[in-house]
């Protein structure tokens, strides 16, 4: 026996202690991942001894692993706050250095970049002018809290006004005429929507709706008229008539009716006109006129008031007007093996040789996992699991502290010889 095995026992049980109690101090720590200490013998090189033959002189701290399994998810107030359900790590840049971290817990700093608590900045894939994710080189993410503008309701993006209605067969020729969109002695039904000209401006558009024939034989024929705002003139006739079968179904020559022109006093584009109103769908069955869907794909411009990010990682502003944009989508990096990936502190990794080049996809992807907002993963250490490990590691030390104990009383007996 010598000294050497009992001091190489206590530097390794002193080594799993600190190993021990990092995690313990790092049991709260957003995204932090445990880690457990490796042990190797130790022999000494002779070339005369068969293996049988040989005395171990100790062990040796073989690596510091860390254990990247899940932790649990605690939701938070913060939109922005994402945790990883799965694998992959969060690609962060700071002047153009790339680091990885499990840690999400983000804001926005006042360029409108999304970093953390660091300063690094989330990187992702940006965006097209019209809002459409586009994959390519990962870049540094930006919000921006600017307005969207308005889009008209006639803007061929929009598309058409879309109507589905039941127009009731059982009803009669209005007994007054001509048409006043005041009286409604003088039509059989009516309907309200709202619209935008040019510049976002609000606009009610009713339209009214006229029996001309009896519904039966030969089905039936509705004249609709269109006024804007009520007191904008009326359209200076029938804008076109919606001619029924004797099933009750819209003759498909006649869904789609053009809408008159109005001039504006908002400053828009003058005269101006909604646009074209479909009503492919619409009946004229024998029950009550109703409005089964009216739609338009106009709106007003509108500012930015909340952002969320999608499972699967999709940036999206909501605003004011009720319209969502993509702002941007952050993307994931996977390793071949994490374990060689170089530990920054602050919840920060390298990528090394060790753990092979970056492998980037969006969330949900390959091995990816999905990504919540408004929630942060927990640390992955277990407490229980911890101090028991310390009790162990405190019974390695002590024993290995009575073995070199006990060489010393050899040694002074030796010593002790006459």
């Amino acid at each position: 026996m010598s000294f050497q095995q009992g001091l190489s026992g206590l530097d390794a049980a002193s080594s799993a202690l600190d190993v021990i109690g990092n995690n313990v101090a790092n049991s709260s720590t957003v995204g932090f991942k445990g880690a457990t200490a490796h042990f190797a013998d130790l022999y000494a090189a002779s070339l005369g001894l068969v293996g049988a033959s040989q005395v171990g002189i100790g062990v040796t701290v073989s690596a510091i692993q860390q254990q990247f399994t899940q932790g649990n998810l605690t939701t938070t107030n913060n939109p922005l706050d994402l945790a990883i359900n799965g694998g992959g790590f969060f690609r962060m840049s700071q002047g153009g250095a790339i680091g990885y971290t499990r840690n999400g817990q983000f804001h926005i700093d006042n360029q409108g970049y999304i970093i953390n608590d660091q300063t690094l900045r989330l990187t992702g894939y940006p965006v097209t002018a019209s809002g459409q994710v586009a994959p390519s080189n990962p870049v540094e993410l930006q919000l921006t809290a600017s307005q969207i503008p308005p889009r008209a309701t006639s803007d061929p993006l929009s598309g058409d006004i879309a109507a589905v209605i039941n127009l009731d067969s059982r009803d009669t020729v209005p007994a007054l005429s001509p048409f006043n969109p005041a009286n409604p002695e003088t039509y059989n039904f009516s309907t309200a929507l709202t619209v935008f000209d040019t510049l976002g401006v609000v606009h009610n558009l009713s339209t009214f709706y006229v029996l001309n024939a009896p519904s039966a034989p030969a089905g039936g024929e509705w004249t609709l008229y269109a006024t804007l705002d009520g007191a904008d003139p009326l359209t200076p006739g029938p804008v076109g008539n919606l001619a029924f079968d004797t099933s009750g179904a819209l003759n498909p020559a006649s869904a789609l009716q053009t809408l008159p022109s109005w001039t504006l006093s908002s400053g828009a584009v003058s005269p101006w006109s909604p646009g074209t109103m479909d009503f492919t769908g619409t009946t004229q069955y024998g029950s009550e006129s109703n409005v089964d869907s009216l739609t338009q794909g106009g709106f007003a411009s509108g500012s930015l008031v909340s952002v969320g990010v999608g499972i699967d990682g999709v940036v999206q502003g909501r605003y004011s007007n009720g319209q969502t944009r993509n702002m941007g989508q952050v993307v994931l990096a996977t390793f071949t093996d994490p374990n060689g990936l170089l530990n920054l502190g602050n919840n920060q990794w390298r990528s090394t040789s060790l753990s092979g080049p970056e492998l980037i996809g969006t969330p949900a992807s390959g091995s990816r996992g999905v990504v919540q907002s408004a929630a942060v993963e927990d640390s992955n250490v277990d407490l229980t699991n911890e101090l028991v490990a310390m009790i162990t590691a405190q019974r390695n030390y002590q024993a290995n502290a009575q073995t070199i104990k006990t060489q010393d009383q050899i040694m002074q007996t030796l010593v002790n010889l006459r």
